[in-house]
């Protein structure tokens, strides 16, 4: 995270405290080359070995009531989907995975809670997101400056990313 944005979060805690009713500026997401990878997102999903995939583990460590040796044979890695473009060059995405990045881009913030939140996105052409927090997972001064800096985070992703329906 820049010193800028630090900087910008610590003015706006201090400000809250001490009652002032300035809003920082400096609540704004990093930049989306950070998380937007020029390579496709295939290339970007971690394969588990063999040793550690869960379900290879099960059906090795013996499979009760007499099920076949099928089950233990390891299954043929599955190619992911290429990327869908829209003709302006957005990447095309279900609702889930905009969610997702921008919940990863919320993280970056600091002082935001590991657990408790809640990404939503919704619409259609100017798709939006709306952020909930589960009870006690943060207080109120840092769930209004994380409710301020998702505008500015979703107007930079339109740019970059259309919903698939």
């Amino acid at each position: 995270m820049s010193d800028d944005a630090k900087d910008a979060g610590l003015v706006a805690m201090i400000s809250s405290i001490l009652g002032g009713n300035k809003r920082a500026e400096a609540a704004s997401p990093p930049p989306l080359a950070d998380f937007l990878p020029s390579a496709p997102a295939a290339a970007a999903v971690p394969q588990l070995p063999e040793a550690e995939s869960p379900k290879l583990q099960n059906a090795s460590s013996g499979a009760p009531n007499g099920a076949s040796d099928e089950a233990a044979a390891p299954a043929k890695p599955v190619a992911p989907a290429p990327q869908s473009l829209t003709p302006d060059g957005k990447r095309l995405l279900p609702a889930e995975a905009i969610a997702d990045l921008v919940l990863g881009e919320l993280r970056k913030i600091e002082g935001f809670p590991a657990s408790g939140v809640s990404v939503t996105v919704y619409g259609y052409r100017n798709w939006n997101a709306m952020i909930t927090f589960a009870p006690f997972s943060t207080n109120f001064q840092n769930a209004t400056r994380f409710r301020q800096a998702l505008p500015d985070l979703v107007f930079k992703l339109r740019r970059f990313v259309e919903l698939e329906i």
